[in-house]
C-alpha cells in the first residue's frame, strides 16, 4: 500500500517528491482502471464518469489533498497554497512548479526532511 493511503488525513509535516510523484502516478492509473471498467464492463460512455470512477476519485480525493498539502509543507509553504488549485490555469502552473522544486533541506517549520533515513521502500510498505 502507498504511504500516503496510510496517512489518508494527515495533513501536518511534510511529504517527499518522490511520495507525491508516485501517488500521483499510482491515481491517474486507477483513475484509468476505472474509466474502462465504466466504459467496457458497465457501458458508461468514455466522455461521462460512471460509478466506478466516481467512487475512486472519491476515495482517493482526501488523501490527494493531504499528500499536496505535505507537499507543499516540505519545500516550505503553507497548505493554503492548494486553493491555487481553483485559480484554472495560472493556479496549476504554480501548483505545478511548487510539486516539482526541491524540499527544503534540514528543519522547516512543517518539521524535519522525510529524506533523513527513508528510501523507496518505505513508499510502498
Amino acid at each position: 500500500m502507498l504511504l500516503p493511503l496510510k496517512r489518508y488525513a494527515e495533513f501536518s509535516g511534510r511529504s517527499r517528491r518522490k511520495e507525491y510523484w508516485m501517488f500521483f502516478l499510482f491515481s491517474f492509473i486507477l483513475g484509468i482502471i476505472a474509466s474502462s471498467i465504466d466504459t467496457l464492463l458497465l457501458g458508461f460512455p468514455l466522455e461521462n464518469n460512471g460509478p466506478v470512477n466516481a467512487i475512486v476519485s472519491l476515495a482517493l480525493l482526501i488523501p490527494s489533498l493531504a499528500v499536496g498539502v505535505r507537499r507543499l509543507h516540505d519545500t516550505g509553504r503553507s497548505g493554503w497554497w492548494m486553493l491555487l488549485i481553483f485559480a484554472i490555469i495560472i493556479g496549476w502552473i504554480v501548483l505545478l512548479i511548487f510539486f516539482v522544486t526541491d524540499s527544503d533541506s534540514g528543519n522547516n517549520a512543517y518539521g524535519p526532511s522525510p529524506k533523513m533515513g527513508q528510501d523507496i521502500s518505505d513508499i510502498f510498505s
